[in-house]
């Protein structure tokens, strides 16, 4: 099956989608059919934040329609916080599109993860992943999200991060297991990479990024099935 990525948003992000991906069909002995198109991270942010997601559902519906003129199969939007207007985007999309956040539930119940504390924009901790997590429980620090949500999205689109910001983010992950039960602590913003790669925290870390990169995998290699996924969305 050939994977479009909408990517650029962040840079970084969709480099690690890229090299995951690739690795995944390499390991299967298996060729990667690849579209990637560029999106405007300055764009999707003021989008996020002013919460206009039929604006950015038009934007994505656009790059979507050229990756289906390249020949994909499906599409996945590399940023969770992207997916802040994932059903609007559905309504408009010329293909299938593949969720970040919704195989997250079902991995984390099958992890035995009762709690799990977010890090990512503010939209996504604010609202537990969209409220889409049913079997387990979200928290974050909510005094915090509005400096952790800004520390995130300088760093997404700086595409490096600063020792400071480093120590920000393991920190913060750390008073969540200590303070709010978390069994793990959840990379879901797709740029947190960047923070914790290399690194030993000394708690469990959970990439969402690899989680979607593994169903994206399976796709392209025609272990899962696409009406299946689309079923769970």
């Amino acid at each position: 099956m050939h994977i479009g990525l909408i990517g650029g948003i962040g840079v970084a992000a969709t480099v690690v989608y890229y090299q995951r991906l690739t690795a995944a069909m390499t390991a299967r002995g298996l060729p990667l059919e690849l579209t990637i198109v560029h999106a405007d991270v300055q764009e999707l942010i003021r989008n996020n934040l002013s919460d206009n997601r039929a604006a950015q559902a038009e934007i994505y519906a656009g790059l979507i329609d050229r990756l289906r003129g390249a020949g994909a199969d499906c599409v996945a939007i590399t940023s969770l916080g992207g997916h802040f207007c994932f059903d609007e985007t559905v309504a408009l999309s010329s293909l299938p599109l593949v969720s970040a956040v919704t195989p997250l539930d079902d991995y984390f119940a099958a992890q035995g993860l009762n709690t799990v504390g977010l890090l990512g924009t503010r939209v996504v901790m604010k609202t537990g992943l969209y409220g889409q997590l049913k079997k387990t429980r979200a928290v974050a620090l909510e005094d915090e999200i509005e400096d952790l949500g800004q520390s995130y999205q300088d760093m997404a689109v700086a595409g490096v991060c600063t020792p400071q910001k480093r120590a920000l983010f393991l920190d913060a992950g750390q008073r969540m297991v200590d303070g709010l039960g978390a069994d793990a602590i959840v990379l879901a913003g797709t740029d947190l990479n960047l923070a914790f790669d290399g690194q030993d925290p000394g708690y469990r870390v959970v990439d969402a990024l690899d989680v979607h990169v593994d169903l994206l995998a399976r796709l392209a290699a025609d272990e899962a099935d696409l009406d299946e996924v689309r079923a769970k969305i």
